[in-house]
């Protein structure tokens, strides 16, 4: 009986060990997993296009104390693609973009919440109205027009959720600036993004 005793212990101190160790081994491997393939990656947004919708710079005399001002109105036209690497999708909320002329904010736009998918790209479009006399009053305007080019700045702040395998949800939210060169003569703008998530 006690022979018994004695190989029935020994048999649970053999399962549990090895229990232990398969224990200690899955989480070995969910670890590295997480840090390797499975760790949160920054998202690449790549400007395709932005587009000089409309532009009318149009001088009128004897408005303002120099002696030429001017009536300006801007239209841009953006196509952002936003990939993600990641092996979760990340849903983001409703947002706006903002535009900035020379640190003076010129113009806004709404982003509506949508779900980028996992190792998925998404496409965000979206036209910017600038607010004309927030531009016209910097007194770098005049120099910026006759140097033939309007530079701006854009900021978005993404809040949302990066789901990985339907179960796990973490609080995610994104950054991105762009730098936006409006060239009058050409009629064309050009832009240069970059991005960083936060979780």
């Amino acid at each position: 009986m006690s022979c018994c005793n004695c190989q029935t212990r020994r048999g649970l101190k053999i399962c549990c060990a090895v229990t232990a160790l398969l224990i200690l081994v899955i989480a070995a491997v969910l670890i590295t997993l997480y840090f390797t393939i499975f760790k949160p990656k920054e998202p690449k947004i790549v400007t395709q296009l932005v587009t000089l919708e409309h532009i009318k710079l149009v001088p009128i005399p004897g408005l303002l104390p120099i002696p030429v001002s001017f009536h300006l109105n801007i239209t841009l036209g953006l196509l952002v693609t936003v990939h993600n690497p990641n092996y979760g999708s990340f849903r983001y909320q409703n947002s706006t973009a903002y535009i900035t002329y020379r640190g003076i904010q010129a113009a806004q736009a709404p982003i509506h919440e949508d779900n980028i998918p996992a190792r998925a790209q998404h496409n965000v479009s979206t036209d910017v109205v600038v607010m004309a006399d927030k531009v016209i009053s910097d007194t770098n305007f005049l120099a910026d027009i006759f140097n033939g080019s309007l530079n701006f700045s854009s900021s978005t702040t993404l809040h949302g959720k990066a789901t990985i395998f339907k179960i796990f949800k973490l609080k995610a939210t994104t950054f991105s600036t762009c730098d936006i060169s409006v060239f009058i003569k050409y009629q064309n703008a050009t832009a240069a993004c970059k991005s960083k998530i936060h979780l």
